[in-house]
C-alpha cells in the first residue's frame, strides 16, 4: 500500500500507522511527506477488528494462512462457555506472547523472517489492553465471530489461539478485518488510488486540540516550552487559520514540543 501511494503521489516520504497481516483487510492509515513524523500518534490509537475463530484446529501462523499443526475435538464447546472464558481471561489488561509470524523485531530481525527459516525464538509476553471483546455464533459449527476493540500492538490471532487453549483445545483465526483505528472507520476509508489527503488537523483529530493565538503560535513555531494545555495529552496545537503547528507533550508541569511542523 505504501508503494502504491508513493507511485500515485510521486512522493517517497510515505509511511503507515501499523501493519496488517497478509490475509487481513480493512483500515490502514498512511502519512505523506513531512506529516509522516506524526504517524506515531496514530499508531498508538485503539484498533477495532472483526474476524472468525475456528475452534478445534491449530495452525503454524495462528491464522488460516498457516499449516495445520493440531486437531482437537471441541464439538461440546458452547457459545456461553466461550463467552465466559473470554470475559474472565481475555478482557482488560492482559499479557500476550507475540506470534512467530509477525513483524515484531527480536535481535534486529523480524520474527516472520526467522519463522521462514524454521527458527523459533523466545518472545517475552507484552502487556496489551482489550477494551471490548464480543463473541457470537455463526452458521458454521465450531466457528465463532469475534469483535475486538483493543490497544495498539494487540494480536487478534493470539487472542483466537488463547481462547482455543483456554477452552481445552486449540483454535485459529480467519477473515480478519480491521474496522477502525481510533475514530477512523471503514466509512472514512477509500482505495489508495482514489483516497483524498486529509488536512494535518483532520489527520490528528483524535488528539486533544489546543487552539492558540498568533503570539503563542510564534512561540510554538520556535519550539518554546509552554504551560500545559487543557485536556488529556498529547495536544495538537493549532494556530490561526486552522494551521497545525506542532504536537506538545507534558514536561515538568508544563508542555514541550515533540514534533513541530513549522520551524
Amino acid at each position: 500500500m505504501v508503494d502504491r501511494a508513493r507511485r500515485r503521489l510521486g512522493e517517497r516520504r510515505v509511511g503507515h500507522s501499523g501493519t496488517l497481516d497478509p490475509d487481513a483487510t480493512g483500515v490502514l492509515l498512511l502519512g505523506v511527506g513531512s506529516l509522516t513524523r506524526f504517524l506515531r500518534y496514530l499508531t498508538e490509537l485503539p484498533k477495532s477488528y472483526v474476524g472468525e475463530v475456528v475452534l478445534g484446529t491449530e495452525t503454524s501462523t495462528l491464522d488460516a494462512a498457516g499449516e495445520v499443526t493440531a486437531h482437537h475435538d471441541m464439538a461440546g464447546v458452547t457459545l456461553d462457555a466461550a463467552r465466559a472464558v473470554a470475559a474472565t481471561h481475555l478482557v482488560g489488561d492482559i499479557l500476550q506472547v507475540p506470534p512467530m509470524v509477525s513483524a515484531l523485531k527480536v535481535g534486529g530481525r523480524r520474527l516472520h523472517e526467522l519463522a521462514r527459516e524454521g527458527i523459533e525464538v523466545e518472545r517475552a509476553a507484552r502487556p496489551v489492553t482489550i477494551y471490548d471483546l464480543t463473541l457470537d455464533g455463526t452458521d458454521d459449527p465450531g466457528v465463532l465471530r469475534i469483535s475486538v476493540r483493543c490497544s495498539s500492538g494487540t494480536y487478534v490471532r493470539t487472542l483466537a489461539a488463547d481462547l482455543g487453549r483456554l477452552l481445552g483445545g486449540g483454535a485459529h483465526l480467519r477473515h480478519l478485518r480491521r474496522t477502525a483505528i481510533g475514530s477512523f472507520g471503514e466509512a472514512d476509508a477509500a482505495p489508495v488510488e482514489t483516497a483524498e489527503l486529509l488536512s494535518p488537523v483532520a489527520a490528528l483529530r483524535d488528539l486533544t486540540r489546543a487552539d492558540v493565538d498568533e503570539a503563542t503560535a510564534d512561540l510554538v513555531r520556535h519550539g518554546r516550552l509552554l504551560e500545559a494545555f487543557a485536556g488529556p495529552p498529547p495536544w495538537a496545537v493549532v494556530g490561526p487559520g486552522d494551521e497545525l503547528l506542532a504536537v506538545y507533550e507534558p514536561h515538568r508541569g508544563g508542555s514541550k514540543p515533540s514534533v513541530v511542523v513549522a520551524g
